[in-house]
């Protein structure tokens, strides 16, 4: 049986590929995906050499920066993303979970100062990778990512 292509190429955008399957509706809706103006795809449950079934988003006319980065790490720490340009990939590179993460996500602990001052931002270290446990730097409790988003 010889392999279709399921979605299209992109002429300008990027592409997270390696999404772990299931996680890929979670990164769509905190990177708010369904708020951008151009074509977007997720395709859930596709094979995968690798993974054996993994998701992939296509977002059309977006190039996302290093917050949203940080962002796909917490839930797909292995994805690669393209950066397509002219309908090549001018950009790619694996997702790494930084050692601090900041401004992605809110405190769960109601007596947080993040949840009090407005110039306290959200500041979390990665106390463990897998599974995932955060601590907030002002409070140091420790969070599951679950929790956390």
């Amino acid at each position: 049986m010889s392999e279709q292509r399921i979605v299209t190429n992109i002429e300008n955008g990027t592409v997270i590929d390696h999404i772990p399957a299931g996680k890929g509706k979670k990164i769509f809706e905190i990177l708010k995906l369904d708020e951008h103006d151009g074509r977007t795809v997720l395709l859930i449950n596709t094979f995968s050499k690798k993974l054996g079934r993994k998701d992939v988003i296509k977002v059309e006319n977006k190039e996302i920066g290093e917050k949203e980065i940080n962002k796909i790490a917490l839930f797909a720490p292995n994805a690669t993303i393209s950066i397509i340009r002219n309908w090549e990939v001018a950009e790619k590179r694996k997702v790494e979970l930084p050692e601090v993460i900041e401004n992605v996500a809110s405190c769960p602990n109601k007596n947080c100062i993040t949840n009090s001052e407005e110039m306290a931002k959200s500041k979390f270290v990665v106390e463990k990778k897998d599974p995932l446990k955060l601590r907030c730097w002002y409070c140091e409790k420790v969070f599951g990512i679950e929790e956390i988003m």
